[in-house]
This record gives C-alpha cells, structure tokens and sequence, in this order.
C-alpha cells in the first residue's frame, strides 16, 4: 500500500505542472523556480516543526548534491513545460528510469561486465528511439531546444532520485529531506533571476498570480508522497506508477491546455513509459541493490 503514494504524488506533479505552464504566461523560469522553492520551504518548515523534527542533519554534502542535480532538474523541466506540450514535457523528465539504466549499461561496459547487459541495453535504446518520435513534433514546430532542455531534466533527475535513495537509507526524515531540496531550489531561482531578471508586479497576470503558491504547495506535497513512496514502497512497484503522472499530464493537456501532439508524438510518449517500466524491472532483478529513481 505505500507504493500507492507514488500515484498521490504523480497527480501532484501533474497538477503543479499544469500551474507552471499557467505561471511561465508573466513569469520567467527562474522566478517560477525561486517562488516554488519558498512556498515549498515555508511549507515544509511548518510540517517539520510539527513534527518535532530537528532541521540540523549529519549529511549535509548529500543534501547539497541532491539539491543541486534536483534544481538542475527543477529548472530544465519548468522551462520545457513553459514551452512544450504539458504531456511531452512530463515524459521527457521522466526518461529518468532509462537514463539509471543508461548509467548502469555504460558503467558496466566501462568495467568490461558485458554479460547479460543486453536486454537492458535494448530498453535504453527503445527509450531513445521513443524520444525521437517525442520530438518529432517539435522540430516541426521550431522547439527542438526546448526539447533538449527537457531531455536534460530526466538526466539530472536520475542522479536527484539516486540521492535521495541514497538519503533514505542515510535514515534522513522524509521532512527533511524535502525541506533542503526547497531551500536549494530558493537559491537556484534566485541565482538564475540575476541574469533572467524580475518580473514587475504591474506586468503580471492575475491568473499566473494565482498559481505561484498552489506550484510550491503541490510540489511540496509530491515530494513528500515520492519520497515516502521509495523510502517504504517496493522499487519496481513505485517506479512503474510513477508513469501514471504521464496520464494525468495527457489528460490536462487535452482538456484545458489545448494541446496538440500528433500520433507519431504518442507513440513515442508509450515507448518511452514501456521502456521505463521494462527498465526498472530489469535493474530490479539483475541488480536489486541499485538505487532506484523516483518521481
């Protein structure tokens, strides 16, 4: 049952998703990113003192690592989803289950360890031709970089999901862990708003407005259900829910984002998330003490 949390979650990732791309209308990617990221502070220090646990942690270096590969992450997916169709957006970002899998094969053809690297290597190879039919539609549509950014988000998530394994097993609180990440993600937005500059209040929408603590609040809240998911849920089980924020993702883009992906799009959207699924249970049987990724 704690694998169901994985669903809660992929829903709250969808949903804050479908606010990011409401949002990005009057704001830049980086504000978007500094404003998720006190929301999300605010609101897990709340969660953390009512719970009566302390902030001080004994891995520090794990949480700046996990931090910035996350808000790397962070920041690539919201300027895909201010540019991308919300569904081609989330798909991209959750490459990340092919890209541990990538690391895995590439690692272990490195170490000279070829045997039984093939059917694994045959899903990362399936998850790439799915990106390419995902991206056709936007080098018809002049946004292949936008494309390639959100390629880079599942990257860097797939190195945020191994830490924060990897912090699970440290014994870090759930609360905790997500408390960092938002506070990093503070410091990432407002870095990026020195060169991307700020947005004048009197020039902003009331509807992008509106979304800037709902983004924070929900994105807090799938971290939580994510992390609570993999710390206590089974991998492969969890790993392969996750893909259910793809669905919510399709149905916001279908019925209030107005979004058009063609079939050569969605067909490249159902290989990736087979390939993902297959991925994991490769990785889970072959592997079982790899850190798995999570969402």
């Amino acid at each position: 049952m704690q694998s169901l949390w994985m669903v809660l979650g992929a829903f709250f990732f969808a949903t804050m998703g479908l606010g990011v791309k409401v949002a990005s209308e009057s704001f830049t990617t980086a504000e978007i990113v500094f404003y998720r990221g006190v929301v999300g502070m605010v609101f897990m220090a709340v969660l953390v003192r009512s719970r009566g646990t302390a902030l001080r942690t004994p891995v520090p270096g794990m949480h700046l690592w996990r931090s910035t590969v996350g808000g790397t992450a962070l920041v690539a997916w919201f300027y895909a989803i201010a540019h991308l169709p919300l569904a081609t957006a989330m798909t991209l970002n959750y490459m990340s289950g092919v890209w541990v899998a990538a690391f895995i094969v590439g690692g272990s053809l490195m170490m000279g360890k070829t045997e039984r690297q093939g059917p694994l290597l045959a899903t990362v190879l399936a998850g790439f031709a799915g990106v390419v039919l995902t991206l056709q539609p936007t080098l018809d549509q002049n946004q292949l970089f936008a494309g390639l950014i959100g390629l880079l988000s599942g990257m860097s998530a797939s190195l945020a999901y191994m830490q924060v394994t990897a912090l699970a097993r440290a014994g870090e609180p759930i609360e905790r862990t997500v408390f960092y990440f938002a506070l990093g993600t503070v410091v990432m937005g407002a870095l990026g708003m020195v060169f991307s500059g700020f947005t004048p209040w009197a020039q902003v929408q009331w509807r992008a407005a509106a979304w800037l603590i709902p983004i924070g609040v929900l994105a807090s809240l799938g971290q939580w259900c994510m992390t609570r998911a993999y710390s206590r849920g089974h991998t492969l089980v969890v790993a392969s829910l996750q893909y259910s924020g793809i669905v919510f993702a399709a149905l916001y883009s279908l019925l209030l984002g107005g979004d058009q992906i063609p079939p050569i799009g969605w067909a490249g959207i159902a290989l990736i998330v087979a390939s993902g699924v297959a991925a994991t249970f490769l990785r889970e049987r072959a592997l079982p003490d790899t850190p798995a990724e999570d969402h």
